[in-house]
């Protein structure tokens, strides 16, 4: 039998395009065949999974699937009821708790067992049951649906590295069907994403990532002048562009596959490079992420501590948001030094950006803005994040610590 990890390789799409056919074809009749669609998820998925080492993650994702849907269903039916908050923060913590053993297993505080818990798209899949939680909690969703959850949580095109979608957001996709002309111009957005999606993955991100990325890597190590050479400059500009063109690539993939199935997931990333400051840079890359830590993680915590009086000013509350919340977003990557040290980065700059938005406002007739300054504050932008993934892809832990 054939193992299919996700948009890897042609085969991949030829077999995905003939599985869909039937499915877009009834999509374009206006039905919908919810069975088939749910069969052909569990087909890809299955074939993820089914040869070497990956069959314990097959099993694993089984069992988290389990897990969440039992803590999900449990919570619903309590909230229609109920809500204590200690039972809404212990759901959250349960719902975490398997990538938490696996993020802490990894480095050794658990045993090494529990990294056998993690399996391809375990985070993306903990955004999914998560949020369902907290937007029960908000009674955004109000009944628990179990197809419509397995739909959710095991939607084939997303399953390993997002976009992450929302619940309430997919259940009305899902629970629908598109007019047919909706539908051909999601066809024609399908068509073009795959393309843009292969140009940007199989040429650019190969380009860069298999090419120019080890280039500057080799003469850097070889260039080792007292914990610094000028190629790091490379090795993060190289870095920079293969993760974008990469991880763009693949969310092009997944929306394009989304659409073909009727479903518009949420796009991923909005030409980043051309932000104008740090956090116009979060509201483009990874949106899907960033909206959500934004969504469940910063909100909330700046209204719990404004709520509970904790800090008065509203510029600290924000201020320690944004290091929260790049905190927990750079320990979600990995419990490292270097995504800290990014998360830091990130918090600060967002920090500084913020100090700068209300110094220009106080001294709006002074300075100045137009194209040139519009200009310089993408470049600033783009080399500030470029400096910042040299952090970000871990290069610096092998080059200052095991040269």
């Amino acid at each position: 039998m054939p193992n299919l990890q996700p948009y890897a390789d042609p085969t991949y799409f030829f077999y995905l395009l003939v599985a869909l056919a039937p499915l877009a074809i009834g999509l374009y009749f206006g039905k919908r065949f919810v069975w088939y669609e749910i069969l052909v998820s569990l087909a890809f998925i299955f074939f993820i999974f089914d040869t070497g080492h990956y069959v314990n993650q097959g099993i694993a994702i089984l069992v988290y699937s389990i897990w969440q849907f039992c803590l999900v269903s449990f919570y619903s039916a309590y909230r229609k009821t109920k809500n204590a908050n200690w039972v809404f923060y212990l759901m959250v913590a349960l719902s975490i708790l398997p990538i938490t053993m696996v993020r802490f297993g990894a480095i050794g505080v658990f045993k090494p067992e529990f990294t056998l818990l993690g399996f391809l798209g375990i985070s993306y899949l903990t955004f999914r049951s998560t949020g369902m939680i907290i937007e029960t909690r908000d009674g955004a969703i109000k009944e628990f649906q179990p197809i419509m959850f397995l739909r959710f949580m095991l939607f084939m095109p997303t399953l390993s590295s997002g976009p992450i979608d929302r619940y309430t957001r997919f259940a009305g996709d899902a629970g629908s069907v598109p007019e047919r002309t909706d539908y051909i111009d999601m066809l024609s957005y399908a068509v073009k994403s795959y393309f843009l999606g292969f140009v940007y993955k199989f040429i650019l991100s190969y380009y860069f990532g298999q090419i120019v990325y080890p280039f500057f890597q080799s003469l850097a190590m070889g260039d080792n002048h007292h914990g610094f050479s000028w190629w790091l400059i490379g090795v993060a500009y190289s870095y920079g562009m293969y993760l974008f063109f990469d991880f763009a690539g693949y969310s092009r993939f997944a929306i394009a596959t989304s659409y073909v199935m009727g479903i518009k997931s949420p796009i991923n990333f909005n030409q980043p490079y051309r932000a104008h400051n740090i956090k116009d840079f979060w509201n483009r890359w990874h949106m899907s992420l960033s909206f959500w830590f934004r969504d469940f993680v910063f909100m909330r915590f700046s209204f719990m501590v404004m709520r509970k009086k904790w800090i008065k000013s509203r510029t600290t509350v924000s201020n320690v948001g944004y290091l929260v919340n790049m905190m927990v977003m750079g320990l979600w990557h990995g419990l490292t030094w270097y995504y800290i040290v990014y998360a830091l980065l990130h918090g600060t700059g967002m920090i500084v950006n913020d100090a700068w938005l209300r110094f220009k406002k106080k001294h709006r007739d002074q300075i100045p803005h137009n194209k040139f300054t519009e200009l310089f504050a993408i470049f600033l932008t783009f080399n500030f994040v470029m400096l910042t993934f040299l952090v970000f892809c871990g290069f610096l832990d092998k080059f200052w610590f095991h040269h």
